[in-house]
C-alpha cells in the first residue's frame, strides 16, 4: 500500500473519531429535535468547486470527516458545560481561560476547530472579488506595502508553524492588521485577542493527498480559492 492509500484510508476513517483538540448564527444552528446543539454547516458549494486548487476528495474528508469530528465531539461536551449550548461562540473562545478547567481544553480544540473551518468554507465560496478592494486594500497595502507582500508574510507564517496550526491575517486590539500563526485549532481569538480577516488550514489534512508533503505549494495554490468579498466582509466587522 502507498503512502497515498493509506493516508486516504487514515483520513477516511477519522470521521469516527472525535479529533481532540463560525459565526454563531452559521456555526451553532440548531439541530432536529433529538440532535445535538451543534450541526455541521453546509458547503454551501460542490466538493469539486476549487479543482484544480484543492481537489475533491480533500475538500470531502476535510469537511464531512474532519469537520463532523469537531461537532460530534462538541455535542458530546454540552452536558458537561451547558453554556456551550449557549454562549455565542466568538464569545466563549475571547474567553477561553473562563471556561470550567476539567473541560477547557476539549472545548478549546473542538470548538476552535468548528470555528475555524466554518471560517475556512466561508472564506473558499466561489464566485466572488479574486482581488482585494477598498478599505481592506488600502489597509493590506498600508501595513504590507502590497498583496504580494502580505502572501509572503502568511506563507512564511504557515511554513514556520511546526506541526499541525492555521496562518491567519487578522485585526488586533489595535485594530492594526497582523499575521500570525496558531497551533492546532486555536483561533485569534484565544491568545491573540484578535478578529480574523483571512484564515489558511495548514494541517496535513488540508493539502496530503494533493501536496503531500509539499506546504509551500499548498499555500501558493490557496489564494487562488479566496474570496476576496467575503475577507472583506471578515475586515469590516473585525474593524468596526
Amino acid at each position: 500500500m502507498s503512502r497515498r492509500e493509506l493516508l486516504t484510508g487514515f483520513l477516511g476513517a477519522a470521521a469516527t473519531v472525535a479529533i481532540p483538540g463560525v459565526f454563531a448564527g452559521v456555526a451553532q444552528a440548531q439541530s432536529p429535535a433529538g440532535a445535538g446543539a451543534f450541526t455541521l454547516p453546509p458547503l454551501g458549494y460542490g466538493y469539486d468547486a476549487l479543482e484544480p486548487h484543492i481537489d475533491t476528495q480533500t475538500m470531502t474528508i476535510h469537511h464531512k470527516n474532519h469537520h463532523q469530528s469537531y461537532v460530534n465531539a462538541l455535542n458530546g461536551l454540552t452536558d458537561k458545560y451547558a453554556d456551550l449550548a449557549k454562549k455565542p461562540i466568538e464569545q466563549i473562545l475571547s474567553a477561553i481561560g473562563e471556561v470550567p478547567e476539567a473541560v477547557r481544553t476539549p472545548v478549546r480544540n473542538n470548538l476552535g476547530g468548528h470555528f475555524n473551518h466554518t471560517f475556512f468554507w466561508e472564506s473558499m465560496t466561489p464566485g466572488g472579488a479574486k482581488q482585494p478592494a477598498g478599505e481592506l486594500k488600502g489597509a493590506i497595502e498600508g501595513t504590507f506595502g502590497s498583496l504580494d507582500k502580505l502572501q509572503e508574510e502568511m506563507t512564511k507564517a504557515g511554513l514556520a508553524r511546526f506541526g499541525s496550526g492555521w496562518s491567519w491575517l487578522a485585526v488586533g486590539k489595535d485594530k492594526k492588521l497582523a499575521v500570525f500563526s496558531t497551533a492546532n485549532q486555536d483561533t485569534p481569538h484565544m491568545d491573540q485577542s484578535a478578529m480574523p480577516v483571512i484564515g489558511i488550514d495548514v494541517w496535513e489534512h488540508a493539502y496530503y493527498l494533493k501536496h503531500q508533503s509539499r506546504r509551500a505549494d499548498y499555500l501558493k495554490a490557496w489564494w487562488a480559492t479566496l474570496n476576496w468579498d467575503k475577507a472583506a466582509a471578515n475586515f469590516k466587522k473585525a474593524a468596526a
